[in-house]
């Protein structure tokens, strides 16, 4: 397969040096890559893959690349998957990768992939200096390899239902096999970038630590080949796990359908990857909100498939079932507010969307949690209004008003009980963290790990602390294996052990985690009616 526009005129030879353009020689593809003095780094913007998905591999796993003539030039930038506006392009299965510069026999190094976007938007992509540079930075002993991947979102990648699953050429939760192909190609290729195979991290914030999740998770947790070991889920954004074809589930396949004007054809399978993009993509805003008002949680999710993911994470991680043989669940302290409605905080009198249910009363909070978690029975209610009193301040947990109060239970059921479940499930060792600095919302915590910017000067020990102890644990599966900060700041400690760490204003903590254990296996215990 040949592509013209993206070929060096002329292939220069690969010369093992710090400061010269990288040329990698794959069975597929010689990749031409760039160096970058200032911030010492080799790279690679673009490398191909899988095939376009595009056509009758529109909702299909990800297929074989092809090979390409000549010199492939990988410092061109590549377009995100479809999204919800008019941005995206179906040929998108590309990934991005960077590291110190390394040289043929120089010891392999520990690898990390990053799953960024989410399930409904976002993308891979390489800005200078890269994105999770501060992490590689922190200190000159950091030294690993970053991929990123690109992979497919809302209903390209998710797009759950019975004709999905019938159908010879598609493929269900394809977006997350888009994932395992590229750790697929990492298993295959990353020592020719001088990366070590077996000493693979899987990485991602929100969707993309829902991503880590999935992984997690993936053919009953036992993947094969291994393609990873350790496993980082940061603010993981897990919804509830509906079967494929669920009514929760065809609901959403008939609504594209209905959208895009397929319902009423012959095959509307054949129709939907047949139709424009655009319409597509417009569906996609109206089906990510049909619920928000009263779920307060978005639509694209991955569904059990039964090959895939074969069983609840609740289930999965209950049995053991998982690939990370280390883990780490990180969560915000006040991170669920950021998606339950205000409303909650209206005086009854008030109400909003036409009902005055929607208010700061008890009866607002229950109308909130029928919503959220219409499977709930009466008698885990109850449970439920215990372990979340109407306001509290005892111990990590503070809050006093009925969006914050809803805020603990969606935190907990959709970001911080899934990094804690697998966590405690992994095969080795696992740790769970929060962060606590104000103001603790979705995200709060990027900064120290994910971009460059003044926090890495003027909060250097909490920088040092944060992103040391996340580079230990890429290169060694330990975060405190090789500690940035002395010996008399607190250690991130084991789950086992019943605490957790805290990363607040004034250093490092830990406390107990007693409190998340209760919650957390209250939702284990009525995950199936969820389901969880």
């Amino acid at each position: 397969m040949l592509f013209k526009s993206f070929l060096v005129a002329a292939v220069l030879p690969f010369l093992a040096t710090a400061y010269e353009d990288p040329l990698v020689t794959l069975d597929y593809v010689s990749l031409q890559g760039k160096y970058n003095e200032a911030y010492n780094i080799s790279y690679f913007r673009r490398i191909p893959f899988a095939a376009p998905p595009v056509g009758e591999n529109r909702f299909r796993g990800p297929q074989p690349v092809g090979t390409f003539d000549g010199v492939y030039d990988a410092d061109i930038p590549y377009d995100m998957c479809p999204q919800r506006t008019v941005n995206g392009s179906e040929d998108c299965l590309y990934l991005t990768l960077y590291s110190r510069p390394w040289t043929e026999g120089a010891p392999k190094k520990p690898v990390m992939i990053f799953y960024g976007g989410g399930f409904i938007q976002g993308a891979a992509g390489l800005t200078l200096p890269p994105s999770s540079y501060p992490v590689l930075n922190v200190s000159e002993s950091t030294n690993y390899i970053a991929v990123y991947p690109n992979y497919r979102t809302n209903a390209f990648g998710l797009l759950p239902g019975k004709k999905i699953k019938e159908s010879p050429t598609s493929d269900l939760n394809p977006g997350l096999l888009d994932q395992q192909a590229a750790l697929k190609w990492v298993n295959k290729y990353i020592s020719k970038f001088g990366g070590d195979p077996k000493n693979v991290t899987v990485w991602g914030q929100s969707a993309g630590g829902g991503s880590v999740v999935a992984q997690v998770l993936a053919n009953g947790g036992n993947t094969s080949p291994k393609l990873f070991t350790k496993a980082i889920a940061s603010s993981p954004f897990w919804p509830r796990n509906y079967r494929y074809d669920a009514p929760e589930a065809e609901e959403i396949y008939s609504t594209l359908a209905n959208l895009t004007g397929c319902a009423t054809a012959d095959d509307s399978l054949k129709c939907l990857k047949e139709v424009d993009v655009q319409k597509i993509r417009d569906a996609n805003q109206i089906i990510n909100a049909m619920h928000t008002t009263t779920t307060s949680s978005y639509t694209w999710a991955p569904v059990i498939d039964g090959e895939f993911l074969r069983e609840s994470l609740s289930s999965a991680t209950e049995k053991g079932r998982v690939n990370s043989d280390y883990a780490i669940g990180m969560y915000n302290r006040f991170e669920g507010s950021t998606f339950v409605s205000s409303a909650l905080n209206k005086a009854a009198s008030t109400g909003t969307s036409g009902t005055a249910a929607w208010n700061s009363t008890e009866e607002g909070f229950r109308f909130w949690l029928d919503g959220f978690l219409p499977g709930l029975k009466e008698q885990h209610v109850t449970e439920v209004k215990a372990l979340y009193p109407p306001a509290t301040t005892n111990g990590s947990t503070v809050y006093t008003t009925q969006q914050d109060r809803a805020g603990y239970v969606y935190r907990d059921v959709v970001l911080a009980c899934p990094g804690y479940w697998i966590s405690t499930a992994s095969k080795k060792a696992g740790y769970v963290g929060e962060y606590t600095i104000s103001p603790a919302k979705h995200a709060s915590d990027v900064g120290y790990w994910n971009t460059v910017n003044s926090l890495q000067t003027t909060q250097r020990f909490l920088y040092q602390g944060y992103a040391g102890a996340y580079a230990s644990f890429i290169e060694t599966g330990n975060p405190n294996a090789n500690k940035l900060t002395n010996d008399s700041v607190v250690a991130w400690p084991e789950v086992k052990s019943g605490k957790e760490w805290i990363v607040q204003a004034d250093g490092f903590a830990e406390d107990s985690l007693t409190m998340l254990k209760k919650r957390c296996d209250l939702w284990k215990k009525v995950g199936k009616y969820l389901p969880l």
